[in-house]
């Protein structure tokens, strides 16, 4: 049985990932913050919880040995862990815009690198899930787009490197997924959970979401826009980023 390892396993996209792959006989390690979320996740052949805070550098490494000597092979790798920081940058604070880094960015690097060997062992994959703001600029989302540039940066350069040992890295990129709609639960720095936005374009569950993300493996794609605003941002992105600028600002001064 496959192994797929998710951090922010106990999140709503990092569930229906784990349910659709368990669908298709995979084995998913569920990683995410201790607490009732993540508690109520029964433990199964098929599935398992793993307390953590990634942003740990020595729980993490615990972790990942854990996962590694409790499983036959570590098959995949869905770097799903993340939040984001709505409001204008010259309200937030430097403090809040280097967490959000640590938690979308940087553990997902230390996550990888302690994953590597394994999955060039399984010539397996890594699956970075980015956002339209990977890719494109997004107002009041400057901590987060940055972190998720910098987040396709780093995996998309990784694909060229680990290509040689057979190993596929791929990047979905969701436009907004209701996930924690109407449910921010911001912390006193406006961190606040993914898929908690009042402000979202045509959100989409993240059942369809994942749906969207595992054809998009079957299909070995390197790069999913999920849902139809990232694909028309896609597009209109990669065509011309100054129309793409010009839209997003257009519907900021609409709201």
């Amino acid at each position: 049985m496959r192994t797929a390892v998710i951090t922010g396993g106990a999140g709503g996209l990092g569930r229906a990932l784990a349910t659709g792959l368990q669908a298709r006989g995979w084995h998913t390690a569920l990683i995410d913050l201790p607490g009732p979320e993540l508690e109520a996740i029964g433990e199964s052949e098929q599935q398992k919880a793993w307390p953590c805070d990634i942003t740990d550098s020595d729980r993490l490494a615990a972790t990942c040995d854990a996962i590694r000597t409790e499983r036959p092979s570590i098959d995949m790798v869905v770097y799903n862990a993340g939040v984001t920081l709505i409001g204008g940058f010259s309200d937030s604070s430097p403090e809040a815009h280097r967490r959000v880094f640590e938690i979308n960015y940087f553990a997902a690097v230390e996550t990888a690198r302690h994953f590597l060997d394994d999955i060039r062992i399984s010539k397996g994959a890594h699956l970075a899930i980015s956002s339209v703001a990977g890719f494109s600029p997004l107002a009041r989302r400057t901590a987060y787009a940055a972190s998720k540039h910098a987040l396709e940066g780093f995996f998309g350069s990784l694909r060229s490197e680990e290509k040689i040992h057979g190993v596929r890295t791929v990047i979905a990129a969701p436009s907004f997924i209701a996930t924690n709609e109407g449910n921010p639960a911001k912390q006193s720095d406006g961190i606040a959970r993914p898929g908690s936005a009042t402000d979202s374009i045509d959100t989409m569950t993240a059942d369809d979401a994942a749906a969207i993300i595992l054809k998009g493996l079957d299909a070995e794609r390197d790069m999913i826009p999920v849902g139809r605003v990232a694909r028309l941002s896609w597009m209109i992105n990669r065509l011309s980023p100054r129309l793409f600028q010009r839209l997003m600002e257009k519907n900021i001064k609409d709201d």
